[in-house]
């Protein structure tokens, strides 16, 4: 992932700049409209996928399947994808180095990677963007919800850093075992292809073999599903008295589990394999066809 290090090379400042372009073109493309979608699930458990596609239309067409775009998205992405792909590439370089194999090695620059742009950048993005799709409930219940700007400035006022930030905790478990999952199934799926196609370890492999292992590391990384549907109700602005005054996600996981049951811990699943699929090509298999660019010139 990222520009890999040459022996003796010493850290790789361009990763900084090829991740906020990769997570940039991500999120404009098809990773908002996905997000929206899982979100939309995730907060509104009862729904099913016909009816979450239904309400997002609802809020302005295809304009609503980009809501929270501009500017949270825009934020988050450009500055989470750069720390990402720089520590995780750091990581994983390193790790390499010291003889440990690709899978291993790439499940330790996910990991780290996903920790670090989990607290460097996403709490309060990934809190807004929340805010963003989900204060639709309020308008749901008859009142006009006020803006997101609005809502921003009503949460800092009460409570601060720690409330833009809710939730930041279960954001760093989610990105944490996102990318190192990602990240290592992918490339573990890479290296299974070479050894199928008796390639030999480190040789290139075509576009359509890097976007299979990307698309097989994107998908099974949806095994922590019940993480997200937790983020994003520790930052859902619903109004709810059965809901935890202070959510953290052991009281959050309880609430759910009593509400919608295992299921609930499920929804927007579906959305999310599609999103994590889109995330890993284009942070994973599209970034090395970047970073062969840099090389070259």
């Amino acid at each position: 992932m990222g520009v890999q290090r040459e022996p003796g090379q010493g850290v790789n400042w361009s990763n900084i700049a090829v991740g906020g372009i990769m997570n940039m073109f991500e999120v404009t493309t098809l990773g908002q409209p996905l997000e929206v979608i899982k979100t939309q699930m995730a907060a509104n458990r009862s729904q099913t996928m016909f009816q979450a596609l239904s309400t997002v239309w609802s809020r302005g067409g295809v304009l609503g399947f980009y809501q929270g775009l501009i500017p949270w998205a825009w934020i988050e992405a450009s500055t989470k994808g750069a720390v990402l792909m720089f520590a995780a590439s750091e990581v994983e370089s390193a790790t390499l180095g010291m003889g440990i194999g690709p899978g291993a090695a790439g499940l330790l620059g996910g990991m780290t990677g996903g920790i670090a742009q989990a607290y460097a950048t996403m709490g309060f993005t990934t809190c807004m963007k929340t805010v963003e799709i989900t204060r639709a409930k309020t308008a749901a219940t008859g009142v006009k919800p006020p803006s997101t700007w609005a809502v921003f400035g009503d949460i800092y006022r009460r409570e601060g850093l720690a409330g833009v930030n809710k939730g930041v905790n279960a954001v760093a478990v989610r990105q944490c075992t996102n990318w190192g999952s990602r990240m290592g199934f992918a490339r573990l799926a890479e290296s299974t292809i070479r050894k199928i196609r008796g390639a030999p370890e480190g040789s290139n492999l075509g576009a359509v073999d890097k976007i299979l292992a990307s698309s097989v590391g994107g998908a099974l990384a949806t095994w922590n599903q019940p993480i997200e549907v937790i983020r994003v109700e520790m930052q859902s602005m619903a109004k709810d008295p059965k809901r935890p005054a202070k959510p953290t996600i052991m009281n959050t996981l309880s609430y759910i589990y009593k509400e919608n049951g295992m299921k609930g811990l499920y929804r927007g699943v579906t959305p999310r394999i599609g999103l994590g699929i889109w995330q890993t090509v284009c942070m994973v298999s599209f970034a090395d066809y970047v970073k062969a660019w840099i090389k070259k010139n």
